[in-house]
Order: structure tokens, then sequence, then C-alpha cells
């Protein structure tokens, strides 16, 4: 029944398609047909200009979209920056001649602090090789501000803004949207914790979930506010101050404060003038993140053929196959199975940043880690996130690496399906009927209502799953199975507190886990390459993959033209997420 549903507005977008999707591909061929891999000319006094205002993946393609500017309702328009680019380049720079400086355009980064403190700790290393970092902008979010205070120089806009107030995490719930659809939620759990489930039975947070959420983000705002403290000499109790009473907000004040410093843009292009020693009537050179990452290295490629890959995980486990911004299980083994035979791959480091997803995906990426690690040596490296399923990922590793600001543990399973049947009879006017051969024979129909033998056979089996999941934490952890699940139980942890508790090895960021591959497979520096995989799609097989795949595209379009079918999209978002899961209790957005 909702299948019909979803179908028959697909078919109402679909006939949209065809035209649009044939001028884009001709597009996109003329605009690869012209495009050329030719080195970029790096000129003298140069500047490394890091726009960082743009969603960041982990690993993106150097190529810019030509279709950027071009507003459509099918594609998306905004391109993603690469995070593995993003410190490819800070190395570089830090030793190209022509390279003076880097200039740091961040006003509102669509990153987490993890993905930040990467960038941070890499920003000062270029910084040690006496090369200078200034920033810039109209206005500073809490992690633009984060980001930016590592610089030597920190300018706002006179009539700028700066967002300095702490970090705060706010969830949708949606219960009485439920009572009022009759839509029916039926969830199972285990663990006190697991409240990825509450939005859906609550109309508020859990007094757990907010013990969690609130022991996580001051975690998370004492790593910032004590790194900000060491940029800016200004004491955390200060900062804190500061943050309470919103003073930051007034850009004199905060100038004051010794938070930045006040400008318009012409005076700050005058200090970058100063700083690279060129004359004010000279242009300065300002060299984006793509265009630079197409000239020449100036970093000696390594001799030999023993590499170091990095084996990049993204997104929400989905299942079998994912997509953009997604994990499929299938997909993920294939790679996998590619590096372990492969002879001149020596380790493996798994780049993970993953809230979590299908328990079964999650197992079967596990049990190739393990197989994998027979073979080689397998380092974790958290993101952002490698919470539930994420984690489910990380324990099979050798050792587990992460950044203070990570987000991660939520050892825990759920399972949770909607009763649609008045939905559809009351909002709908659909009905439906079905006969059986046996008594469950409609066992597990998600549009229909579930007996108390029902409910406790799927209660059963997510007991299991609970206890498939810590067993085999406590093992790749190498502690007892009671006090794993004394720190599980579905709970979030930062990766500060979870190298505490036994969760994570080592804190750093993803050259911290390359290292130790290094370590645990016995290669010198100047031995081994290191190579990202899977390769980032290019612009047009991107365009290809949309092509082939109208999903996306039709949400885009109905979304613009159909308000009514937004509500539709949403709920057919969350029964995709029905079935056994292991994933973080929400999908938060710290701020």
């Amino acid at each position: 029944m909702w299948q019909f549903v979803k179908y028959t507005l697909a078919t109402i977008v679909g006939m949209f398609l065809f035209l649009l999707v044939s001028i884009f591909l001709v597009a996109g061929i003329g605009s690869a047909m012209s495009s050329s891999d030719s080195e970029y000319e790096l000129k003298e006094n140069s500047i490394l200009k890091l726009d960082l205002n743009r969603p960041m993946a982990e690993n993106a393609s150097n190529e810019d979209n030509p279709f950027s500017d071009f507003p459509n309702p099918f594609f998306s328009s905004t391109e993603k920056i690469g995070l593995i680019q993003i410190i490819s380049a800070l190395e570089r720079a830090r030793v190209d001649d022509k390279i003076k400086g880097v200039y740091l355009d961040v006003s509102f980064p669509i990153a987490g602090y993890a993905q930040l403190s990467e960038i941070r700790d890499a920003l000062e290393k270029f910084k040690k090789s006496g090369k200078f970092v200034y920033a810039y902008s109209n206005s500073y979010s809490e992690k633009a501000y984060y980001l930016a205070s590592v610089s030597n120089q920190l300018y706002l806009n006179p009539a700028g803004l700066l967002d300095f107030n702490g970090i705060s995490v706010q969830y949708m719930f949606y219960k009485k949207a439920f009572d009022k659809l009759e839509i029916e939620p039926l969830v199972f759990r285990v663990g006190t914790y697991k409240s990825a489930v509450e939005p859906f039975i609550r109309e508020d947070m859990s007094p757990e979930s907010k013990e969690q959420s609130l022991s996580f983000i001051r975690s998370i705002n004492r790593v910032i506010f004590n790194k900000i403290s060491q940029s800016k000499g200004i004491s955390v109790p200060r900062l804190d101050r500061i943050a309470d009473s919103l003073q930051a907000m007034n850009p004199n004040k905060a100038e004051k404060l010794g938070m930045l410093k006040l400008s318009y843009w012409d005076q700050f292009e005058s200090l970058l003038k100063k700083a690279v020693k060129i004359g004010d009537k000279e242009k300065l050179i300002m060299v984006k993140l793509s265009d630079y990452l197409h000239a020449k290295n100036p970093i000696p490629e390594v001799e030999g053929t023993k590499k170091i890959a990095i084996l990049v995980a993204e997104g929400e486990i989905v299942g079998t196959r994912g997509g953009e911004g997604s994990i499929g299980s299938d997909d993920f083994v294939k790679e996998l199975r590619k590096l372990r035979d492969n002879s001149s791959v020596k380790a493996i480091v798994l780049r993970i940043d993953s809230p979590g997803g299908s328990s079964l995906a999650s197992d079967i990426m596990w049990r190739e880690i393990l197989l994998a690690k027979k073979v080689k040596p397998v380092i974790a490296s958290m993101s952002n996130y490698a919470a539930s399923g994420g984690y489910y990922m990380a324990m099979g590793a050798d050792a587990i690496v992460a950044q203070p600001t990570t987000i991660t543990g939520s050892i825990g399973i759920f399972a949770q399906w909607l009763n649609l049947d008045n939905f559809f009879k009351n909002k709908l006017g659909i009905t439906q009927d079905h006969v059986n051969t046996h008594e469950h024979s409609h066992f597990l129909n998600s549009a229909g209502k579930l007996s108390d033998f029902e409910k406790s056979i799927i209660q059963n089996m997510v007991n299991e799953g609970y206890e498939s999941f810590t067993s085999k934490a406590a093992a790749g952890r190498k502690m007892s199975l009671e006090k794993l699940k004394s720190i599980a139980g579905g709970r979030v942890w930062t990766g500060e507190q979870a190298k505490k508790i036994g969760l994570v090895d080592e804190l750093g960021g993803l050259d911290k886990a390359i290292e130790l591959a290094a370590q645990k497979s016995k290669l010198k520096a100047g031995e081994y390459k290191v190579a990202v995989y899977p390769k980032a799609k290019s612009f047009f097989d991107s365009l290809l993959e949309s092509a082939t795949s109208s999903d996306a595209m039709e949400m885009r379009w109905a979304k613009s033209n159909l308000p009514w079918a937004k509500s539709v999209f949403e709920l057919d978002r969350l029964k995709k997420r029905e079935g056994f899961l292991t994933i973080l209790p929400y999908m938060m957005e710290l701020e």
C-alpha cells in the first residue's frame, strides 16, 4: 500500500525528468570534453584561499561543478568540499615556496567539530612553517570561530556578528503529528539510553536522554574552549563568562575582549598585501583549493609501490547498496576485499563518519573487517560520528583513533515499524485487505498492526541482537562483557570520554591513524604512499548516477512544486528506518 502511494507520486513527477536529464547530460558531456587535466600554473607570492562555507565530506572530487550557479529543482547546486583534500593541500602548501600563507574564509561551515578539529590541527602545523594564516568574515558562527581562532590574525566586518554562546543541540519530536495523522509507531529497544525511538513516542527528551546529551555537549564544549583559550590567550573561565553574557555578539565588545579585530574588506586586503610584501596597487593572487590541488606537488613522490590505504565509510548505513551520503555493506565489502587482497597495500585505515543504521549491514561489514585484519593491520579513524553501527564497524579493527570531539559509542539496538492502517483509511481514504495461508503470514507488514505475540517475537530478536553486539564489542575491546555493558545501553560518548572508558585507543586525527598503521605494518616515513578509496566521483560521474536513479530528483522537484508532497517524502524517509537498527539516538546537529 505504501509503495502504491510512493510510486503514484513518482509517476506524477517522472514525466518531467526525461527532457531535463537529457539537457543536463549533454551539457555535462560538453563540459567534460572541454575540460582538461592540465597542470595549474602557480605563481609567486600566492595565497591559498580556503572557502569552507560549503557542505564538507570526507573525500570529494577536486573538480568544480559547472552548474553550481545554475538554479534547478533536480540537481543539488551546492558542491561539497573534501576534508582529505583540505588536509592534503595544507601539507603541500606548508613546504611550497610559492604559497606565502592561507586566507581562511569561514562564516558558516557545514561540518562537524571533529572535522573542524582536523583542519585546525593542520593549520597549526602549517603555521609552524613560519607562514601566516589570516581569517576574515562578515560573521562567524560558533563553529566558524572555533576554526578561525587558530589564525594569526582574525578579522570581522565592523557591522558583522560573532555567535559565541556555547554549544546546544535540539531534537525534533513527531508524536503529536503522528497522533493527528493516526499513525501508530511500534518500537522495540534495549538500553536505557537508546533513545532513537523517543521522537516517535514522546513530545520531549527523557531524563536519560537529557543526561547523556548534556554530558557529551559539555565534553565537546570543554575541548573547543580549551583550544580557543590557547590560541587567543583568554582563560576558559573568562570565555565561559563571555558566552553566558552574550558579550561577543557586539563586534566592538568582541574586539575589546581580545577575541578578534574589526576591519572592512579593503583594509583586510591591504593587510594581506603587506603579508606577502607586494604594493597596494598590485593584485593579490588568491588560489582556490581545486586549482591548487592541480598544481605541481612540491612533495617528492615516494618511490616503490607500498601503500597505506584509507577506506572512507561515510553516511548512514542503509543496507546492502549505498549511494551518495550513505553506506551499503555490499559496496563496502567489495572495496575492503580489494584492499585486503592487494599485496601493495600494507595496512588499511578505516575512515568512519557514520551515525549507524542497519544492524545487519553493520554486522556484515564487521565480519569482513575481522577477516581483513588477519591479513594486514586495520586501524579505525573516527570523524564526526562513529556511533552505534559506526562503532560496530570500528570495534573490529586492531586499534581505534578518535578526535576528542567525535561522537561515538551508542552501543545498542532497536527496531521500529509504523502502523499506517488508520492513516490510510481515515486520512487518505485508502483501505486494504489480505488473505493468509498461515496465522502469521502477514507478520511484519509495516502498514498493519502487530499482535502481542508478534511484538514479543520482535522484542526477543532485539534482545538477542543486543547480546550479540555487546559480546562482539567486549571481545574487540578485550574487556569483560559486564564492564562493556556498564558503558553500553545505547549511551553516547565523545571521543575524549570514550578514551577514558576504553572504547577508544588513541586521541587524534587521520594523520595519527596513518602513523599507527605504519607502525603496525613496520613501515618507516618515506617508504609508503597514502591512497584514498573509493575514488571520489567526478561531477560528470555524479550526474550520470543521478540520471540512473531518479529518487533524489523526484524529491527535489516535489518539495519545490508540491508542498503537500514534502510530508509524504518525510514519511517515506521514516519508513526506510524500519527494521533492526543500530543508529544514534537522534540525527543531531551541534551548534
